[in-house]
């Protein structure tokens, strides 16, 4: 039977209590973002779990699927673009200040993580892999955004909103280190191009350009168009890179 575990602890960055769950016992650490509507207990409920079970009882893996702050961040109505970027980057604290350090003595894994998610959680995934990649080195981000602009609207001269809009930064890091630890990861980007898929298709052409002009390989797939924004089709999707990826190492 499949190790279980739903936790919480209280955030000294969001001064509350968040709650996470946790699927496995052993194998890379994956921490998963939800979609703009989840929360912790999304990635199950959507049979994602289910999905990949398999690698995780085989110990391959293990997933933590966390709770987010969207709704107050990115996604709230009636903020300012710099209040959005100030709770997010309490968020981003939380992650790497208190999560990580949790999860790194929970799991025993001392080497570099996954970070994952659908759609909104594809944002977060690929923005805590390019702007920690002393904590992750590997990322699979499913019909996620990738810029800003779609929270705030064009203006992102705001520092705090500009260091949260992965095709902005990424396009002008120059620091030698930074793009070489990017390039020694692995970066797996997949869309479909059926329904709600219009934002991600975008996106990800953006990202991929920005990664060619600097060096940065990466796995990136368009999938068919009857390939739509919803989680039957990420399943399959995640499955798919899980796999290839596991038979990449073996």
């Amino acid at each position: 039977m499949m190790k279980v575990e739903c936790l919480e602890f209280y955030s000294q960055s969001l001064n509350r209590i968040m709650p996470f769950k946790s699927y496995g016992y052993a194998g890379k650490p994956i921490l998963v973002f939800p979609t703009s509507e989840g929360r912790f207990n999304e990635y199950e409920d959507s049979k994602m779990i289910d999905a990949c079970k398999d690698l995780i009882e085989e110990g391959i893996i293990r997933f933590y699927a966390l709770d987010s702050v969207d709704s107050e961040s990115w996604l709230s109505k009636g903020k300012l673009p710099e209040e959005m970027a100030r709770i997010h980057n309490l968020f981003d604290s939380y992650v790497v200040n208190e999560f990580v350090p949790f999860m790194r003595k929970h799991s025993g894994w001392k080497e570099g993580l996954m970070a994952s998610g659908c759609s909104m959680g594809g944002y977060h995934s690929v923005n805590f892999y390019f702007r920690h990649p002393d904590i992750f080195d590997q990322v699979i981000a499913l019909s996620g955004v990738y810029d800003a602009r779609l929270f705030v609207g064009n203006d992102i001269t705001i520092p705090d909103v500009y260091m949260n809009s992965p095709v902005d930064y990424i396009a002008d890091q120059a620091d030698p280190d930074t793009l070489e630890a990017w390039k020694r990861g692995n970066i797996m980007l997949c869309t479909g191009q059926g329904s709600w898929e219009e934002h991600s298709i975008r996106d990800l052409r953006l990202l991929k350009e920005v990664l060619h002009l600097k060096g940065i390989p990466a796995w990136i797939e368009f999938w068919g168009e009857d390939v739509n924004h919803d989680w039957p089709w990420w399943r399959i999707q995640m499955l798919y890179f899980l796999n290839r990826l596991h038979d990449q190492n073996n």
